[in-house]
């Protein structure tokens, strides 16, 4: 039986065509994967199966049952919940709270806490979720937030759930038990859509898969009858290389040194301690390690976010320790953070304004108080085309772009201005392999140009193979230099726990 079917689907907006004709098969019971690239229409498409748009042309069925879905309220009532890719929850408020609005449990025109915290905790245990109903949702980390996302979906009865790019903000841990809970779902018979275009999760957990390009349906296939490089290339259309090109790294003098840093966590306990870096031009440092070791605090006193309180970084033989981040931008800091949202982007404005965050108040952006639109959008549009970012036009805001597209702004925008140190944070979180395939050409070139990069990923075979050495950060300090020539996946483990290994790269 077909839990879902979608056939002909058209979707409309001003200057573009975000669906054309799709259709997507989906058997009940299986875990369906939605691939496609950045910008493709998957999200869309899946909008239109919550309710969230309306399609302009096209039929919905659920069970095989012809079906209008006119709002999420319906899309509910069908059994249809959706984890949406940024989650919708409220920090202030607990676990149990945000599950439970909008579907309050009353007794005696009161709202039944203790009654819906059960309810809460039986949902979670049942589906192994582990997940604390009383804990505020401002103090749990992202993984579990999503958790929280996916047990609103079920109190609320939901039997076809939507996972959109939902692995995109976790770590390779986090993933792992996202992937149990998946499975654990499906064996109480729930149906997953599981919009991706990461090949590998695809292979490891999926049934099947339907592929659109551009908005137009390419295919449906099984797992079981394909492999990685065939699901590429039927989504990017061409064929996809999945190791990096690269000569041997010439390193030259020191860009950035960093000597005894210490810097406090947003709890006031130190988060890097007494750690010591340099990173040459002409090479690319990976920054390696469990999440939550120092990295972000690290990169966040790199480029003033946050303030040392002890220690010194200097860039160029000149010391840019605590000053404020405008400064140390203009002294050559480029900055992809692993937060696109909160640090890369001002959401509201357009993506062509966001192209010059960093240097609207300069020639030939400015004129005296004076921005130069023209000279703006001329400037947009050449890196819009260059970095292949999917936009209707330069006026399109930021927030209306796909996460994919909105990260290939923000990395056209730093790796263009041409800084000497360039911080590269999960600068490949959220883009397909063909994207991913163009942005490791990038920082490769930066490197081959002479300049300083820092990379810092969460996937350790992004780090692997880029970087020309490789410093693993346990607990705030370095534990050690390896060379990713000659090191192993056991070697650089043992390290990121803490752990010590025979032979080390000098840094």
């Amino acid at each position: 039986m077909n839990a879902v079917e979608m056939k002909g689907i058209t979707k409309r907006f001003p200057g573009i065509v975000a669906n054309d004709r799709v259709n997507l098969t989906v058997k009940q019971g299986e875990i369906h994967a939605l691939l496609g690239e950045n910008g493709a229409g998957k999200s869309t498409l899946m909008n239109i199966l919550f309710g969230l748009y309306q399609p302009d042309e096209g039929e919905i069925f659920i069970r095989e049952k012809k079906t209008e879905i006119t709002g999420p309220n319906i899309a509910g009532e069908l059994g249809i919940g959706m984890v949406h890719q940024h989650f919708m929850l409220v920090d202030p408020f607990t676990v149990t709270e945000n599950i439970i609005l909008g579907s309050e449990p009353t007794q005696n025109g009161m709202i039944d806490q203790r009654k819906a915290e059960k309810e809460v905790q039986a949902i979670s245990d049942r589906y192994g979720l582990k997940v604390d109903p009383r804990a505020k949702i401002r103090d749990i980390s992202v993984g579990m937030q999503q958790r929280v996302e996916i047990l609103k979906t079920l109190y609320r009865g939901a039997d076809i759930l939507i996972f959109d790019e939902p692995t995109a903000v976790l770590a390779p841990k986090e993933i792992d038990e996202l992937i149990v809970i998946m499975e654990n779902l499906v064996k109480e018979g729930k149906t997953i859509i599981f919009i991706t275009h990461k090949l590998k999760e695809i292979m490891r957990i999926c049934d099947a898969v339907t592929i659109i390009r551009q908005g137009k349906f390419i295919g449906r296939v099984d797992v079981a009858d394909t492999d990685e490089s065939r699901l590429a290339s039927m989504m990017v259309g061409r064929d996809v290389s999945f190791t990096v090109d690269k000569k041997p790294a010439q390193p030259k003098e020191t860009v950035l040194s960093i000597r005894n840093l210490r810097v406090k966590n947003s709890r006031g306990v130190d988060a890097v301690r007494g750690l010591d870096m340099e990173i040459k031009a002409g090479e690319i440092v990976g920054l390696a390690g469990v999440d939550g070791n120092g990295q972000s605090e690290l990169i966040e006193a790199i480029t003033g976010l946050k303030s040392a309180h002890k220690g010194e970084i200097v860039l160029n033989g000149k010391a840019i320790t605590n000053l404020k981040p405008k400064a140390i931008t203009h002294r050559g800091v480029g900055h992809i953070p692993e937060d696109r949202h909160r640090r890369g982007l001002v959401l509201d404005f357009s993506i062509g304004e966001n192209m010059v965050l960093q240097t609207f108040d300069q020639k030939p952006f400015a004129k005296g108080w004076t921005l130069q639109y023209p000279q703006i959008f001329k400037h947009a549009k050449r890196l819009i085309k260059e970095f292949d970012v999917r936009t209707p036009d330069i006026h399109t805001p930021a927030r209306a772009l796909s996460g994919g597209n909105q990260q290939k702004g923000i990395i056209a925008r730093e790796v263009d201005r041409d800084p000497d140190f360039l911080i590269a944070a999960q600068p490949t979180r959220g883009l397909d392999v063909g994207a991913i395939e163009g942005i490791h050409r990038r920082l490769i070139e930066q490197r081959d140009k002479g300049k300083a990069i820092l990379l810092m990923s969460l996937e350790l075979e992004e780090v692997w193979q880029l970087a020309d050495r490789i410093a693993v950060i346990y607990e705030g300090k370095i534990a050690g230099w390896v060379d990713p020539a000659t090191t192993t996946e056991e070697e650089i483990g043992l390290l990121m726990a803490g752990g010590q290994v025979g032979t080390e790269v000098s840094s």
